[in-house]
């Protein structure tokens, strides 16, 4: 986390690399919530104007301000008056952008989730570095990108730079969803009710019924009622209906295995 004793990363405006990109994301996005905003936000466009014009302006000043309107009116694409990694990407010009890439190929959690099952093809929880490059060449052929297989190891090795935060060379579920536009991310919305193997084991005994082995859609809404109630979240029946439909994206036929569903709500995994 970067505190305000740290000199910001230098914002060239030639191409950046992916780890420069990063740099620039995590010293801006101090509390790291997945935005850059409030006075991250105006540290942010000061310097990204020093860059530009050689020199910094007052964030006091009327004309800071209104030069702040203007790139947020350009830039922030969902106009939640904060800037995101997809929208940052944007901004930056780093190397090879996979951020927009993705974009032109998933646009929604569900589609995420579906792509998520497809390639990670052992059932893992991960999609590991073989699984990764099979999920780029696609979206590159979908995205009309030119690549050979020496493009295609630099680009696996850029993303798990981007986006591997833990270094073991293979992508979670919550740390591939950092593609998404964070309107998108479910994952974030339960972020802070991550249960236990215990507790997870608890609660997927209780909603499968027949004991199967699997819930249908209907006990997985019950599920998902159940613990937004319990954790006090404020999610509406729209809100709801999406995170089961991205959830539902990993099932198999209607089938949601406890494996999977375990992939989503368990924070100590054994997968």
């Amino acid at each position: 986390m970067a505190t305000e004793a740290q000199q910001p990363p230098p914002l060239h405006l030639a191409e950046l690399t992916a780890a420069q990109f990063m740099d620039i994301w995590k010293h801006f996005d101090a509390d790291g919530n997945g935005f850059i905003e409030g006075k991250e936000l105006e540290n942010f466009f000061r310097e990204l104007e020093k860059a530009r014009r050689g020199a910094g302006m007052d964030p006091s000043h009327a004309a800071f301000k209104e030069k702040m309107k203007e790139f947020m009116s350009k830039f922030d694409k969902n106009a939640d008056g904060r800037i995101e990694m997809s929208e940052l990407a944007q901004i930056l010009p780093t190397e090879e952008n996979f951020l927009l890439c993705f974009r032109e190929y998933v646009r929604s959690s569900a589609e995420f989730m579906a792509a998520w099952r497809k390639y990670d093809t052992d059932r893992s929880g991960y999609i590991e570095s073989n699984e990764l490059k099979g999920f780029l060449s696609d979206l590159l052929k979908k995205a009309n990108r030119n690549y050979d297989d020496k493009k295609l190891n630099e680009y696996t090795k850029t993303i798990l730079l981007m986006f591997d935060l833990n270094g073991d060379g293979k992508l979670g579920l919550s740390e591939m969803a950092r593609l998404l536009p964070v309107q998108e991310n479910f994952l974030l919305t339960f972020q802070g009710i991550r249960l236990s193997v215990k507790e997870f084991d608890s609660i997927f005994t209780f909603y499968d019924k027949d004991g199967s082995g699997y819930i249908d859609e209907q006990e997985l809404d019950a599920l998902l009622k159940d613990l937004c109630d319990k954790n006090r979240m404020d999610v509406d029946s729209k809100g709801l209906g999406d995170y089961k439909k991205s959830i539902m994206a990993l099932s198999d036929g209607g089938k949601l295995y406890r494996t999977e569903l375990e992939i989503v709500l368990c924070r100590d995994s054994m997968l």
